[in-house]
């Protein structure tokens, strides 16, 4: 009964963080274009005479237009948003309009314009204003760093702790290392584990530099950082449901139907080579319960940093995510432990890692929620 309550309580918490936020996202979202010009500019006024007609046109599309020649107010304005844009545009008429940047006007940037805001109304876009926001922001502190980068050393070490002490990792090792000790060579052995935990971090950097690729070139939207908020969310109930009723319905590890090919693929393994090689085929295997963290740090990542520094993170991520293995590994090597008790141990406490890693993965789907609410994402 107290274990039913905690769940209803927990599914309670999060359906009152997330209601608001998706109902406030499901909402049709408001396309605001800047129009900059000159009274007496012959573009400029076939400019205003054809976004008259768009506004018309679309009832969620905002225009919101700017004087220049009469008014130092919006030639401050103007300034402020071209230095924003990082760009030095002194000739009007100038549109702004989500990121992109549109000088001068004829049939052809009429056209242009018209295409930027049928794909803002169908894929929402950004009040090109909020840009002088964020840039006397990055001011105020200094560099380029938001205060919403900042938090993200700490969410990917969160996250690869995550990752780190997820049973379906040891399990795999501690197979592997059982294996390759069969010929009593322990030197053997820790090569193996060691290879085995490299080709492993190599694996999930690689596919990590993918994702977060694919994800930047997706052009990132608020409802992307909902899903990912409700998906880290989603895992950490899942998690604890492990920890609550473990074996029922589901498990966040390998699927059971896997794992007898997974082990006959270890169970072959008798040299250093072959623990590199076959790592790389695992990671595959393990991508089930492993890979609700990393998709949602790829996500902020591709938010919040450059590619290099995330980079940087990744390489990061990816040493916390393989440290168990190799201290795993170490700990046979050197007698301090056998595969037998790190088996033993992994097993008694199973529902107790589910029960930290849904922790830790929820609390951070909550504080993205919480970030989204703000408008700090």
């Amino acid at each position: 009964m107290k274990k039913s309550i905690f769940i209803l309580m927990s599914i309670f918490l999060v359906l009152s963080l997330i209601s608001p936020v998706l109902a406030e996202t499901l909402q049709e979202e408001e396309v605001v274009l800047h129009f900059f010009y000159g009274q007496g500019c012959p573009h400029c006024s076939k400019g205003l005479e054809f976004l008259d007609s768009l506004e018309n046109k679309y009832s969620l599309l905002r225009i919101e237009k700017h004087e220049t020649y009469s008014n130092q107010n919006e030639r401050e304005l103007f300034e402020k948003m071209t230095s924003a844009f990082g760009e030095k545009i002194e000739g009007v008429p100038t549109t702004f309009v989500d990121n992109k940047i549109i000088i001068g006007f004829s049939d052809s940037i009429a056209s242009s314009i018209e295409e930027e805001v049928k794909k803002c109304l169908e894929f929402g876009c950004d009040n090109p204003s909020d840009k002088i926001k964020d840039n006397e922001t990055i001011k105020l502190i200094g560099d380029k760093t938001t205060a919403f980068e900042k938090l993200t050393i700490p969410a990917v070490i969160s996250a690869a702790a995550v990752d780190a002490i997820n049973p379906c990792a040891f399990a795999v090792l501690i197979i592997l290392v059982s294996t390759i000790l069969i010929s009593s060579d322990r030197k053997k052995a820790l090569l193996a584990g060691l290879a085995f935990s490299l080709s492993i971090f190599i694996s999930y950097f690689l596919m990590g530099i993918g994702l977060y690729s694919a994800i930047q070139a997706s052009g990132l939207t608020h409802n992307f950082y909902l899903i990912v908020a409700i998906l880290a969310i989603f895992i950490g109930l899942f998690n604890l449901k492990d920890y609550l009723w473990y074996g029922k319905f589901f498990v966040m590890e390998v699927p059971r139907s896997w794992r007898p090919k997974m082990k006959s693929l270890i169970g072959g393994i008798t040299s250093v080579p072959g623990a590199f090689a076959i790592g790389f085929v695992i990671s595959l295997f393990l991508l089930p319960c492993t890979s609700g963290p990393y998709i949602v740090i790829l996500g902020l990542l591709a938010k919040a940093t450059t590619k290099s520094y995330a980079i940087i993170l990744l390489i990061f991520y990816n040493l916390i995510f393989i440290l168990p293995m190799i201290l795993i590994t170490l700990a046979i090597f050197f007698g301090l432990t056998t595969t037998e008790k790190a088996e033993n141990f992994r097993q008694k406490k199973l529902k107790i890692l589910h029960l930290i890693a849904g922790i830790i993965i929820l609390c951070l789907g909550i504080g993205m929620l919480i970030a989204l609410k703000l408008g700090m994402i």
